[in-house]
Parts: C-alpha cells; sequence; structure tokens
C-alpha cells in the first residue's frame, strides 16, 4: 500500500470517530508538531508516541468541539512525504463559535507507519473560536 493510500484511510477512519484505527497507523515514537502558537502545544515542543497524541489532540478534541471535522482536498505525494491540504470545521463547546480554517498537513513516513506530522494553519482562528478560557489553558501548560 503506498503512502497516499495509507494517508487517505486515515482520513477516512478519523471521519468515522475510529480514533483507534488512527493511531494504529502511527509508528511508536511518531513525532507530533502543531502549528507554532497552536492552543494544545503552547510550548512548541512536538509530542512524541501515540499516547501524547492521544491524550494532548484527540482526547481535547473530543471533549471540546462538536463535529470538529478535518475535510481534505488535496494528497500531494514526495515519497516518505506527503503533504495534504485540508479544512477545518467544527464548533467549540464552550462558546458556540464556529471553526472553518484552511489547514495543511505535512506527515512523513516510513515502512508504512506515519513517523512525524507537522500541522499549518491560522492559530488565530482556533483562538477566536475557543474564546478567553483559553488563556488560562496556556497558564496551566506553561507552569
Amino acid at each position: 500500500m503506498g503512502n497516499v493510500q495509507i494517508l487517505q484511510d486515515v482520513y477516512e477512519a478519523a471521519a468515522n470517530d475510529d480514533i483507534e484505527s488512527v493511531l494504529a497507523a502511527f509508528a511508536p515514537d511518531i513525532e507530533w508538531r502543531e502549528a507554532d502558537g497552536h492552543p494544545y502545544q503552547p510550548d512548541g515542543k512536538p509530542w512524541i508516541g501515540v499516547d501524547a497524541v492521544r491524550e494532548n489532540l484527540f482526547d481535547n478534541l473530543d471533549s471540546e468541539w462538536d463535529g470538529f471535522t478535518v475535510s481534505p482536498h488535496e494528497f500531494h505525494d514526495a515519497g516518505d512525504t506527503v503533504v495534504v491540504e485540508c479544512r477545518y470545521t467544527g464548533v467549540h463547546n464552550t462558546t458556540g463559535k464556529r471553526l472553518d480554517a484552511q489547514a495543511c498537513h505535512v506527515w512523513r513516513l516510513r515502512n508504512g507507519k506515519v513517523t512525524g506530522f507537522q500541522q499549518y494553519v491560522d492559530t488565530a482562528q482556533l483562538f477566536d473560536a475557543m474564546g478567553a478560557g483559553l488563556g488560562v489553558r496556556q497558564a496551566a501548560d506553561a507552569g
């Protein structure tokens, strides 16, 4: 199976809320980076490992958003790297604000497993949708 197909399957599993299948595509030591200034990763340090990605990303998306969706539009095959142009949509549970943001994902794969992820997104849109309570999260994460 090619790298693009692996990632198409990952996005399809995510769309079906099958997070276990998403995580199964990751190498145990995956290095995951959100965009600079992302509210879930304010210190800029990557999450290392499947459990870190589950706890810091998927658990937060599940508990904080209603209908959070990643819709891939284009897959660009560069061998061991695949770039995916996509869009995020959803409604934040606390603020009721809708998110509709363009994003780009850069995936690195080796031997059929995802070893790295880098996200690019307009984090100002995330802050706007997530609201004022976000400052509390950042202060707690920084401390």
